[in-house]
């Protein structure tokens, strides 16, 4: 199975546990709307590509870790695109789920597929009880506060939103997660595995701050300009075009050389490089300083 279908079924897995035939039916279908179908799943990937390198010897537990990594980051999308906050009409190229079912069942959509993340990993934790603790923190940390996503979303809330900070807990903290997840999945230390998250969250946030400058909302499937719109800050308007492409570069070689010594080195490398293809937006041919 490959690593693409092994994450699906994953997702799958627990979608129909939660529904239990039982559920209620819009917010069954809600849920299934804003999981599938997915975007690249990158954060999984990544999981089960750095639990993959460590060995992999418990793989129910890094499915769990991966499915739990990409329930949160959609639940995130879904709360980050209701009115109020972004108010953003098309996710993932479709009508977003709360444009198509509305607000309440939004709100719902996203606790939902929160409390899932965590309800999956508790069921597969019993295979490998000593590393659940750690494994369950590590991910939390990723989501909450002080410095997760959360902490992200909140710091727009903000009269004034530092930059850095701001980027690491929206963005980069569950790149941080994936990373190190994978490796305690696999029965691993996560202390190696956290500076190539790191990079790859902060690349990741330069390739979305490109994309929202001169990409537009057909090709990334979602709107443009929200950041100049809403007043945020975006490192395009911080570096210019050039500086951006150029930090983008920077970073995605800097994560290259954080992968550890390992046996899957190489196709860690591989899938950080094709990664960074498919996230930079085309640059124009008219570049600003």
């Amino acid at each position: 199975m490959t690593v693409t279908l092994r994450i699906e079924a994953c997702l799958e897995a627990a979608l129909v546990r939660g529904e239990g035939g039982a559920a209620p039916p819009k917010l069954a279908a809600a849920l299934r709307y804003a999981v599938f179908p997915g975007g690249a799943r990158v954060r999984p990937n990544l999981c089960l590509a750095v639990a993959g390198a460590c060995g992999d010897d418990n793989p129910e537990l890094a499915d769990a870790a991966a499915a739990a990594i990409e329930f949160l980051h959609c639940a995130s999308l879904v709360h980050d695109d209701l009115p109020c906050f972004d108010d953003a009409k098309i996710r993932r190229g479709k009508p977003s789920v709360h444009t198509t079912f509305g607000e309440p069942l939004a709100v719902l959509t996203g606790d939902a597929l929160i409390v899932m993340a965590f309800d999956g990993l508790a069921r597969s934790g019993a295979s490998a009880p000593s590393r659940l603790p750690l494994l369950l923190s590590t991910i939390i940390r990723g989501v909450g506060m002080p410095s997760g996503i959360v902490a992200g979303q909140a710091w727009e809330s903000e009269p004034f939103t530092p930059v850095e900070p701001y980027h690491r807990a929206k963005t980069g903290a569950l790149f941080v997660a994936a990373t190190t997840a994978g490796a305690l999945a696999a029965g691993s230390d996560p202390a190696p595995w956290r500076e190539l998250g790191e990079k790859l969250g902060a690349a990741y946030q330069v390739a979305d701050d490109l994309a929202d400058a001169v990409s537009t909302e057909q090709v990334c499937g979602k709107p443009i300009g929200q950041d100049a719109a809403l007043q945020r800050p975006n490192l395009v308007a911080k570096l210019g075009l050039k500086g951006a492409y150029g930090r983008l570069e920077t970073l995605v070689g800097e994560a290259v050389a954080a992968i550890p010594p390992c046996s899957g080195a190489k196709d860690l490398r591989d899938l950080v490089q094709m990664q960074a293809i498919r996230l930079a937006p085309k640059q124009p041919a008219r570049s600003a300083a």
